[in-house]
């Protein structure tokens, strides 16, 4: 079944809605109005249902019939609409994308945040950086790329951590003829300077303390193909030295051996760092800086391309997506993200993107479903108001579900008995007294501050300061 509902009388408006939602990538259903009951009744709750407003009597009737389903009424010329507890919002015929991505998303904030209602997040989630966008920086990286690519040249990768060094590094390398060959990265900042010889060049048996066996090192590995080195600026400089020798000569020699080897593999190296800055400290090789930097590539931050935001969303959510899983950002969401300064660059967007599908699987982000440092605009927050029935009724399913999860049938003085009598009771009247009590021990506990006492009683501000007056509770 479809997982929006669309309820006209005109089917020209309903054919217009099905369009718009199905350009959303939304899975829609248009029905007349004689249809209504009967697709409603039959069929779980719609993710939102979009309401003719040409029978406003029909309308009424069915928000009133179904209060956990949310509404949107279309081509309405009614205000008052909007004021009851499923009825998230009004939009004109002339839809347009912002608004109905936004009374979605509120369709979607009512029916997650009903009493009792839990998502269960998917928990396996995959992670990959790509390199898309289509603003000039990353045009020009990827022109740079297709022209490097297929020559030897050594590439220098310049740019911010985060921002996807080793994503170009591994294009130059597919798009090479060395593409079927391995690509071999080594980190040249996490591995002991003591160690990094080994690591690229390989040792003999014996060649130090714990050298069992002969082991090949990192260039060896990559015959035929390409070596990323990684943070090539944390180097040590007598290391230097020797990647500068394998550079010039084209041959290396194992620790602890005697013979030259060979080889045939194409450097590129990366780095945050400002590498002419190091050498007038004496901090980097200016002749191993030359050797290296044959073809530059500026790596761009992503703050100096948020035009690209909305398709590196789009290619992340995709790459992360679990077992059908994905998520969608409304218009206001995107704005907000398109502010944000993105320290972290690229995977920084990656890790929110994680995060955000673990939390909303299946479902339209908005501003405040962002971490706050992320929210760069204002906008109001939604706030169901559902109907008194509904909440006594989850009310009363926690109640009696944990009695009778509870081992514990011993007689306790503050806890009510929910036995119930020969004679009977008005349980109405029951629930309402048991209300009143909870809530006055709370104001008591709480010294009648009225927002702890709703924060311990696991409900809105607004909701008890009603209840308080509905009861006529009040400190005096």
């Amino acid at each position: 079944m479809s997982n929006i509902l669309i309820i006209s009388g005109r089917p020209t408006l309903g054919h217009n809605l099905n369009t718009i939602l199905t350009f959303l990538g939304e899975s829609s259903t248009a029905i007349a109005f004689e249809q209504a009951v009967s697709t409603l009744k039959s069929h779980p709750v719609f993710d939102a249902v979009l309401i003719d407003a040409l029978d406003m009597e029909l309308a009424g009737e069915l928000c009133d019939k179904f209060p956990q389903q949310p509404f949107i009424l279309v081509d309405s010329k009614d205000a008052n609409f909007t004021s009851g507890a499923n009825r998230v919002g009004a939009v004109d015929e002339a839809v347009t994308y912002p608004l109905l991505t936004q009374m979605l998303h509120r369709c979607q904030e009512h029916r997650r945040m009903q009493p009792n209602r839990n998502t269960t997040p998917q928990n396996k989630t995959k992670l990959f950086r790509s390199l898309v966008g289509k603003s000039n920086q990353i045009q020009n990286v990827r022109h740079l790329i297709e022209q490097v690519a297929p020559t030897d040249a050594n590439v220098l990768i310049l740019g911010e951590s985060g921002t996807g060094k080793e994503v170009i590094a591994r294009n130059v390398h597919y798009l090479s003829k060395r593409g079927t060959n391995p690509f071999i990265p080594v980190n040249c900042g996490a591995i002991p300077g003591e160690l990094l010889e080994s690591e690229l060049f390989g040792h003999e048996k014996g060649a130090f303390t714990g050298a069992i066996g002969a082991r090949k090192g990192r260039f060896e590995l990559a015959e035929g193909g390409t070596l990323f080195l990684d943070e090539i600026g944390d180097m040590p400089l007598q290391m230097q030295v020797k990647l500068l020798r394998v550079l010039q000569e084209r041959t290396y020699e194992r620790v602890g051996g005697m013979k030259p080897i060979r080889c045939d593999v194409r450097v590129v190296a990366a780095t945050h760092r400002n590498l002419e800055e190091m050498i007038e400290q004496g901090r980097f090789r200016e002749d191993l800086y030359y050797r290296l930097n044959v073809f530059p590539i500026d790596s761009p931050a992503l703050r100096e391309r948020h035009e690209d935001i909305p398709l590196l969303l789009q290619e992340l959510v995709s790459r992360m997506e679990r077992e059908n899983a994905q998520i969608k950002f409304t218009e206001n969401a995107m704005k907000s993200l398109m502010e944000h300064s993105w320290a972290g660059n690229v995977r920084e967007l990656s890790n929110l993107v994680e995060r955000l599908m673990i939390l909303y699987p299946n479902q339209l982000i908005d501003v405040g479903d962002l971490p706050h440092k992320y929210r760069h605009l204002d906008v109001d927050d939604y706030e169901p108001d559902y109907p008194e029935e509904l909440l006594e009724r989850e009310a009363l399913n926690a109640l009696f579900s944990a009695d009778a999860d509870s081992e514990d049938d011993s007689f306790d003085e503050n806890t009510t008995s929910t036995e119930l009598p020969p004679e009977g009771i008005n349980l109405k009247e029951y629930i309402s007294e048991m209300e009143v009590s909870l809530i006055s021990q709370a104001l008591e506990q709480q010294d009648w501050v009225v927002a702890r006492s709703a924060e311990v009683l696991g409900m809105r501000r607004t909701t008890l300061v009603e209840k308080m007056r509905k009861y006529d509770i009040s400190k005096a």
